[in-house]
């Protein structure tokens, strides 16, 4: 493996790790009432680009030009905005197996816009991976406890979390060249400022109804765990595999986060580990091996192109 395609892997490892961890933290942090989805939201947009801008300094100057400033913005509706703030409000309308299931369609979401917005194509090993990786992720999901819902209210945040999921995968197609052009820090900062103030309108009463001198140390320091590792570390290390690895690759690193989430129950005695668990684990890594493995676009021209020679 290249070295830039092993570094693009540990990223997004990482980061998914994070996120995954990220589930049952801010589920403790809401659990109380004393904050609310967008409050929490709303915190996690500002505190990461306050990070972000603080960082700059430190890294490489890179000028912005006005075209590519517009198309950030853009990106942060997508990437960020539409993204957390429909999956949160649908998460709190929806059951979590809803949820947790439509999920699992982003790989597949983006293996199709990819192939609309990049050419890249969809091969049986790419296709096959994807839908490996997706059945290891639903074995797990339906070895949960949770149980499906139904009527308007779970109707609604379903399509909310669809909207998510579409979104994300709209931004690792449609804008991968963009982050290409940009180091994290400089494409990071400028999407999460926008994403700070389009989310404003829409959580200000939430953020000043939180009675903060009530709030303990120990919640303190998980919300600071929600904004500054699942957020803005997690953040940070994504660009760095778009920038080595293909879309569809990417987002296969999304059934990481069922497996996570399924390790911490296990660690904190709330489930065992069984062969479910184990059969998913193994889906879920071939899955993305075999998606590893396919052919991109100029691995096939270039495999055409000596064939005509």
């Amino acid at each position: 493996m290249e070295d830039k395609n092993f570094k693009g892997h540990a990223a997004l490892f990482t980061a998914y790790l994070i996120f995954g961890l990220n589930t049952p933290v801010s589920k403790t942090v809401l659990a109380d009432g004393e904050m609310s989805p967008l409050a929490l939201t709303f915190f996690r947009f500002a505190g990461a680009a306050a990070l972000f801008w603080l960082a700059s300094p430190f890294v490489k100057r890179e000028r912005v030009c006005r075209r590519d400033i517009f198309l950030l913005f853009v990106a942060s509706l997508f990437g960020i905005l539409i993204n957390q703030m429909s999956f949160i409000v649908g998460l709190s309308m929806a059951s979590p197996i809803d949820a947790s299931v439509i999920t699992t369609t982003v790989p597949i979401l983006t293996m199709m816009l990819a192939a609309f917005f990049l050419g890249e194509p969809i091969t049986w090993k790419k296709a096959g991976g994807v839908l490996t990786g997706a059945a290891g992720a639903l074995l797990l999901i339906f070895n949960g406890n949770a149980v499906p819902s139904s009527g308007s209210a779970n109707r609604t945040g379903d399509w909310l979390c669809v909207l998510s999921c579409t979104a994300f995968a709209l931004y690792l197609t449609a804008f991968k060249k963009l982050i290409l052009r940009y180091g994290a820090v400089t494409s990071m900062k400028w999407m999460f400022l926008y994403a700070t103030v389009c989310s404003l309108p829409f959580c200000w009463r939430d953020v000043v109804s939180v009675p903060y001198a009530s709030l303990s140390p120990d919640m303190a320091l998980r919300i600071a765990f929600v904004v500054v590792l699942a957020t803005f570390a997690a953040y940070l290390l994504i660009p760095l595999g778009q920038k080595s690895l293909r879309p569809t690759v990417v987002s296969m690193y999304n059934y990481l986060q069922p497996l996570v989430s399924s390790a911490v129950a296990v660690a904190a005695g709330l489930d065992v580990f069984g062969w479910s668990k184990g059969i998913a684990s193994l889906l879920v890594f071939l899955g993305v091996y075999l998606v590893t493995q396919s052919k991109s676009r100029a691995q096939l021209d270039a495999e055409q192109k000596n064939g005509k020679q």
